[in-house]
């Protein structure tokens, strides 16, 4: 059986997206904090609330997109996968690591930056041909075999009352 290595999310940003470029190629990369609540019941019937916090990357068009349109408290839905980073300590010589997710697909589940609350909570924006709330992003999408752009305009089969947190 082939490996898989999928993560799903729907959460909110814990801080502003980073937009860098990675030197030599310059291929945009946009790296945020992304926290995933949950709401449980203990055996004594306590209700108890936890958090999972989460370091995230874009890599390539999505980067810029996702920057441009998302800012802390915002809300959205990822989809990608696990990575590990490993590397040796400078002070201690000791070995570390890190497990993020890179993503490859998301969608905006809230108003945007900048994007006034209206009734539908969507609002276009005609020179950016994007829908700011419900917009996916794929980044696996190919170019050439699919001459649309890469933004599809859904509208949020959530709201804010169906999310746990």
């Amino acid at each position: 059986m082939a490996d898989v290595n999928k993560v799903i999310l729907i959460g909110r940003l814990t801080r502003d997206p980073q937009l860098k470029y990675i030197p030599g190629s310059n291929t945009p990369v946009c790296e945020f904090g992304f926290a995933v609540g949950r709401r449980y019941k203990t055996a004594s019937g306590e209700s108890r609330e936890e958090s999972t916090f989460i370091d995230c990357a874009i890599l390539g068009r999505g980067a810029e997109v996702f920057n441009q349109y998302m800012a802390k408290g915002r809300q959205c839905y990822l989809e990608g996968r696990l990575k590990l980073d490993q590397w040796e300590d400078k002070s201690g010589g000791g070995k570390r690591s890190k497990l993020s997710v890179v993503v490859e697909t998301f969608q905006f589940l809230g108003e945007g930056r900048g994007a006034t609350p209206s009734a539908d909570h969507s609002e276009s924006d005609p020179e950016q041909g994007v829908t700011r709330t419900g917009t996916k992003y794929n980044q696996g999408r190919s170019q050439k075999s699919d001459p649309s752009p890469p933004y599809e305009s859904e509208t949020s089969q959530f709201s804010d009352d169906d999310i746990p947190f």
